[in-house]
C-alpha cells in the first residue's frame, strides 16, 4: 500500500481530507446542475419511465464505482486516475489517459457556469438568446467569471476548501429534498403515469442516460478518489466515500423525477412528452412550483441554482487540477503543473483549469450540448478502471487491498460493457467530434514524442497501447451504424446494444494481452510509493 505523507511536507499536497470531506466532495460533485435540468429532459425522452433512467443510471454507475473504489484505495495519489493508466500498460497510456482525464474535466466547471446563467435568464433576461438555450455574448462572459472565482477558491488550503464545501454539501442536500416534499404534496395530477403512451419507447430509458444528463448527474463519485493523496486515511476513507456519495445522490435524483412528473399540469403534456413544455421551463424545478402557486419554493430554488451548480464547479476544478498536477507528477506534461503555492494548493494547474474551461464555452455554447460531450468523454476514461482491475488482479495478487471488490471478474467486465454502452447511447453525431478531438491530440502527441523531443521508440509503448485503437475505432464504427444521434440507421436500437457488448469482451481480451508485464507494474507502483 501506498503509504502517506506528513501534512507539511515541502512540495507535497497536504493530507488533510477526512471522511466527511472526501464523502461530500463526491455528493457535492454530483447534485450540481444535473438535478436542476436531468428531470426535465429526461421527461420530454422517456416520460414516466424517466424514473428507470436514474435507476438504471445508478445500478451503471455504481458499478463503475465499485472498480474504483478498489483502485482508489490502492492509489491514494492526488489525481489517482492518471497512476493508474501507468501501472497498467505503462507510460505511453499513462500519458494518452492523463490528457483524457483534463479534456473531461476541464468542461464541467463550465457547464456548471452555463447552468447557473440558464436559471438566472428567467429574471434577467441577457444570458440567452431570445427562444434559444444558446448563450449570449454577455452569458459568455458572465460564464468565465463564474469560472474565476470557483480558481480562485480553490488557491485556498484543502482543509479549508473542503470545510468550505461540506457547508455547501448540506444545503445542496436539503433543497432537492425539500423540493421533492413541497411538490409531491402540492400536486393532484396522479394520472400523469398514463398520460400520452405512445409519444415514448422503452428504449427512451438508455437514451436519456446520457442525452438528459442522467450520466453526467453521477460522474462526481470520482471526486474522492482526485482528492486521495490528500486523505488522512485512503485505504479505508475512500472507498466508502465513493460508493456512499452513489447511493446518496441517486436515492435524491430518483425522488426527484417521482416529484416532477407528479408536479405536471394535463396542459403541459397537451402535444405530448416529446413536447412537453410549460412557463419558466429554462428552470424547470423553479418553473413547476411557480404554476403550482408555490413562489417561495421558487424563490429558493433560484437561489440554488447558484448554490449547487456552483459548489460542483468548484469541486471539478479541484479534480481536474489534481489531475494536472499528477499529470506533471508523472513527467507526461510539464513540470510546472505541480507548483504549488503557500497553501499547497497547484496555482499552475488551477490557472490552466480557468483558461480552457474558458475555451470550451465557444463550441458548447449551452448546458445540454456540452453535458452530451462530457458524458461521453469521461465514460470513456472511466472505461479503463475495469480494465487496470483486472490487470492488477491477475498480475499483481498478494497486493494489500483495503477494499476488495467481490467477484471482480464478472463485475469488472460488466462495467466496461456498461460504460461502452453509455457511449454508444450518446450517439454517432457526439461520439464523432469526441474520437476526431483524440485521434488530433493523439497524432500531435506522437508526432512531439518522435520527431520533437526525438525520444527513443521503444520507449513510447505502442505495443502496450495499440488495443485503443480497436477499442476506440469499434465503438465509433457501430455508432455509426446504429440508429441514435446521427447514425445510419443500418442496426437496430437493441442489435447495437448486443454488438457492443461482444466487441467490449473482444476489448478486455486485447487489453489483458498488451499489460505490463507483472514486474513492470511492481516496479511503477514502488517508485510511485517512493515519490510520496
Amino acid at each position: 500500500m501506498i503509504g502517506s505523507a506528513g501534512a507539511g511536507a515541502p512540495g507535497k499536497l497536504r493530507r488533510e481530507a477526512r471522511m466527511v470531506g472526501l464523502l461530500f466532495a463526491s455528493t457535492t460533485s454530483m447534485i450540481g446542475s444535473g438535478w436542476l435540468f436531468g428531470a426535465y429532459h429526461a421527461s420530454r425522452i422517456a416520460g414516466p419511465l424517466s424514473i428507470w433512467s436514474w435507476v438504471v443510471g445508478a445500478v451503471i454507475i455504481m458499478l463503475i464505482a465499485l472498480c474504483f473504489a478498489e483502485l482508489g484505495a490502492l492509489f491514494p495519489r492526488s489525481g489517482a486516475l492518471v497512476h493508474m493508466s501507468h501501472a497498467s500498460h505503462g507510460e505511453g497510456l499513462g500519458r494518452i489517459w492523463g490528457w483524457m482525464l483534463f479534456l473531461a474535466y476541464v468542461p464541467i466547471p463550465a457547464v456548471e457556469a452555463e447552468a447557473v446563467v440558464t436559471y438566472a435568464n428567467n429574471y434577467l433576461p441577457y444570458f440567452l438568446q431570445p427562444h434559444s438555450e444558446l448563450l449570449t455574448t454577455t452569458g459568455v462572459i458572465v460564464c468565465a467569471l463564474l469560472l474565476g472565482v470557483f480558481a480562485w477558491l480553490n488557491l485556498l488550503a484543502v482543509r479549508a476548501l473542503l470545510r468550505f464545501n461540506n457547508a455547501v454539501t448540506w444545503w445542496k442536500l436539503a433543497v432537492p429534498i425539500l423540493t421533492v416534499i413541497v411538490l409531491i404534496a402540492a400536486s393532484t395530477h396522479w394520472d400523469v403515469w398514463s398520460a400520452d403512451k405512445g409519444s415514448y419507447k422503452i428504449s427512451g430509458i438508455f437514451t436519456a442516460l446520457p442525452d438528459a444528463g442522467i450520466v453526467f448527474s453521477y460522474l462526481g463519485f470520482r471526486a474522492a478518489i482526485d482528492l486521495g493523496g490528500e486523505s488522512a486515511n485512503p485505504g479505508r476513507h475512500i472507498p466508502l466515500a465513493v460508493i456512499g456519495s452513489v447511493l446518496i445522490s441517486a436515492t435524491i435524483y430518483i425522488l426527484l423525477q417521482v416529484a416532477f412528473l407528479m408536479a405536471l399540469r394535463p396542459e403541459d403534456l397537451a402535444q405530448g412528452w416529446t413536447h412537453l413544455s410549460f412557463t419558466g421551463q429554462a428552470g424547470p424545478f423553479a418553473g413547476l412550483a411557480a404554476s403550482l402557486g408555490i413562489g417561495w419554493m421558487a424563490t429558493l430554488l433560484y437561489i440554488d441554482a447558484y448554490i449547487s451548480p456552483g459548489g460542483t464547479g468548484l469541486i471539478y476544478v479541484t479534480g481536474g487540477s489534481r489531475v494536472l498536477y499528477a499529470v506533471g507528477e508523472m513527467n507526461a506534461g510539464p513540470k510546472s503543473l505541480t507548483a504549488l503555492n503557500g497553501a499547497k494548493a497547484p496555482w499552475v494547474a488551477v490557472l490552466i483549469m480557468w483558461l480552457v474551461g474558458v475555451l470550451f464555452l465557444l463550441p458548447f455554447p449551452a448546458w445540454k450540448l456540452m453535458v452530451e460531450y462530457i458524458t461521453s468523454i469521461t465514460v470513456l476514461t472511466f472505461g479503463l478502471g475495469p480494465i487496470v482491475l483486472l490487470v492488477l488482479r491477475r498480475s499483481q495478487p498478494d497486493l494489500p487491498r483495503s477494499f476488495t471488490l467481490w467477484k471482480a471478474n464478472i463485475l469488472a467486465p460488466l462495467a466496461f460493457v456498461c460504460s461502452n454502452w453509455i457511449i454508444y447511447w450518446t450517439g454517432f453525431k457526439t461520439n464523432t467530434f469526441l474520437f476526431i478531438l483524440l485521434a488530433v491530440g493523439f497524432i500531435l502527441y506522437a508526432l512531439y514524442y518522435h520527431f520533437i523531443a526525438k525520444k527513443p521508440t521503444e520507449d513510447f509503448g505502442w505495443r502496450y497501447i495499440a488495443w485503443l485503437l480497436p477499442w476506440f475505432g469499434g465503438i465509433w464504427v457501430l455508432s455509426a451504424l446504429g440508429n441514435i444521434g446521427g447514425g445510419f440507421g443500418v442496426i437496430g436500437f437493441w442489435v447495437g446494444v448486443a454488438a457492443v457488448a461482444v466487441w467490449s469482451l473482444f476489448i478486455i481480451v486485447l487489453a489483458l494481452r498488451s499489460a505490463l508485464p507483472a514486474a513492470e507494474t511492481a516496479a511503477i507502483m514502488v517508485r510511485m510509493e517512493e515519490m510520496v
